[in-house]
């Protein structure tokens, strides 16, 4: 049994959900997210929360309800609250800054490298070496700090590149004489 399945998903005041088939469609006060949910899991509203239920006891069936219930909480959270991810940069001369929509990102190589910024993510950068991002999709929000990330990941050695505020990174010793 799953226990994440089984704790229905609470609907706050002010957000608006609808459950249309096997699409739930949330509406919150930060914006509008919707996710289709597998055929093997069932989703039902009732009383200011969605619950989530699997259709058989099959072992892909009770795979996805604990994931699908996990994606509609996301779902909540995020018109709610939305999503942040913390970026650090270090490096002797590493630093980024946002010009209109893309992010320009100096890390050491022979060029600057543009990232484009994602529909629906914000990301500010209040010093130089550090860089926010923000929005109402968790998909979005960490696969954009992931792509920045992987620009110029932190090496063990030095602990140059781009982390994420608490990520540690273990350091290695350099060599011997």
């Amino acid at each position: 049994m799953s226990r994440v399945g089984k704790k229905p998903v609470a609907i706050p005041s002010g957000v608006t959900a609808a459950v249309e088939g096997q699409t739930v469609k949330v509406k919150g006060a930060k914006g509008e997210l919707s996710f289709v949910v597998p055929d093997l899991v069932e989703v039902s509203q009732g009383e200011g929360a969605i619950k989530v239920t699997p259709r058989n006891d099959s072992k892909q069936a009770r795979s996805l309800w604990g994931t699908s219930r996990a994606q509609v909480a996301n779902l909540v959270k995020g018109v709610t609250s939305g999503y942040e991810k913390k970026l650090e940069i270090n490096g002797v001369g590493y630093k980024a800054a946002v010009a209109g929509s893309v992010l320009k990102l100096n890390l050491g190589y022979s060029h600057d490298v543009d990232y484009a910024i994602p529909k629906g993510i914000q990301i500010v950068t209040p010093k130089p070496t550090e860089i926010i991002i923000s929005g109402i999709n968790k998909q979005v929000v960490g696969q954009t700090a992931a792509e920045i990330r992987k620009v110029r990941g932190p090496e063990p050695y030095q602990g140059k590149g781009v982390k994420y505020a608490d990520e540690f990174i273990f350091r290695k010793e350099g060599k011997k004489k």
